[in-house]
């Protein structure tokens, strides 16, 4: 059930005996990498308290349309448009007439009109309810609308009836539920990547860095959350929106980058470190601004920690991916570089050229293993990180086999 890994799950309860159910659908939900928000009808708080569901799915429970704190950021818009997937469990026969008939009487069947997400429901009812012509004719409605179906059971029922009309088991709908997404390449792969310059501080107001804008390694943690993967972006200072479903640590310095990534290596599967770590830094730092008062100033430098070097020797080791921006000789540099530091793959990009280079918003690159090399021509870096995560994955599946 790696499919549900990242995705967002909007769990709607309504008013059933079957609701105490839910709170073991959200754990299982939750145990497979989903985030899940919850709304509950007026009659489904009568079976299960809003406070339980809160503390197992870790946010606010919704329950009201005309709630004004969230409607003053139309709240109810934003839940639909959050979810990937709008799961109804239990569905009653009466949430299943009003899903058929277009009814928007209460958050969850505005949500349900509102969202641009799939839409699957659990049913659970009286076994003479489900076999009723009108509940039939709903449930042909909600099929004909691609509404997804997950049940119902059939046995013994809580009025003491035997027959269908059970709410299937929490663990059988979250299996469904992950069937609804198609398998994404890193699914379940927890994946850290650094992003970004580092800047080495000479005195308070000045220091030495780079030109690296991060966009690349942005998109490369993009394309690895489309692909399914968690992951933790550690980023030099830069002005990018962060990734949605994307853990994001702010460090200044190489030596605090280094620290970040340690701090993530004993859950990382791949590292992919796509930063521009500046090679030295000033050996020692001026408590007060520096006077201008020569005509010529010596600073004295010192080497920084190669992150990628200490990454690739650690030990679990995840499948190391680096970075060779170069100015001459990219293919030769990037195949020493792959070898000095014991990577499984270097990808090389020439940034003296200024269409490719720092701060452009396309790239190209050549991916480079032990076993070849696989060109990635021009193109935006959103499109090259797609490429690029599509070829580490590959990588990634070949060296675990």
């Amino acid at each position: 059930m790696q499919q549900l890994n990242n995705k967002h799950i909007l769990l709607g309860v309504t008013g059933g005996i079957a609701a105490y159910k839910s709170a073991e659908l959200i754990r299982r939900l939750k145990e497979q990498g989903a985030e899940v928000q919850v709304v509950m009808t007026a009659a489904a708080q009568e079976f299960i308290t809003p406070l339980t569901l809160q503390a197992l799915s870790g946010n606010p429970v919704h329950t009201s349309l005309l709630d004004p704190e969230a409607e003053a950021a139309m709240g109810h818009i934003a839940l639909a448009r959050w979810a990937d997937l709008v799961l109804v469990a239990p569905a009653t026969a009466d949430f299943m007439a009003r899903l058929a008939t277009g009814q928007a009487n209460d958050l969850l069947t505005t949500l349900c009109l509102a969202t641009n997400a799939p839409i699957a429901i659990a049913p659970a009812m009286n076994q003479a309810m489900w076999r009723d012509a009108a509940t039939q004719q709903n449930l042909s409605t909600l099929i004909a609308q691609q509404v997804a179906i997950f049940g119902p059971g059939d046995g013994e029922q809580a009025c003491g009836d035997v027959g269908p009309g059970r709410m299937i088991e929490p663990n059988h709908i979250a299996e469904l539920a992950a069937q609804q997404f198609a398998s994404g390449s890193l699914d379940g792969v927890k994946l850290v990547i650094t992003a970004g310059p580092t800047i080495e501080a000479i005195d308070p107001v000045r220091f030495i860095s780079n030109h690296s804008s991060g966009k690349m390694g942005f998109a490369l943690a993009q394309a690895a959350i489309d692909a399914g993967a968690s992951v933790t972006l550690i980023a030099g200072p830069v002005h990018l929106a962060t990734p949605e479903r994307c853990q994001r640590i702010n460090v200044q310095s190489a030596e605090q980058m280094l620290q970040a990534v340690n701090e993530q290596l004993a859950h990382c599967d791949i590292f992919i470190g796509c930063a521009a770590v500046a090679d030295y830094r000033p050996a020692t730092v001026a408590e007060q601004k520096i006077k201008k008062n020569d005509d010529s100033m010596t600073i004295s430098l010192v080497r920084n920690p190669d992150i990628i070097s200490a990454v690739a020797q650690h030990q679990p080791r995840p499948f190391c991916v680096g970075f060779a921006a170069e100015t001459e000789n990219l293919l030769a540099h990037a195949q020493q570089k792959l070898a000095r530091k014991n990577l499984d793959m270097i990808i090389a990009n020439d940034v003296a050229n200024s269409a490719i280079g720092f701060n452009s918003d396309n790239n190209a690159a050549t991916l480079i293993t032990q076993h070849g090399q696989q060109l990635l021509a021009l193109a935006s870096k959103t499109q090259l990180a797609r490429a690029a995560i599509v070829h580490i994955a590959q990588h990634f599946k070949q060296a675990n086999c």
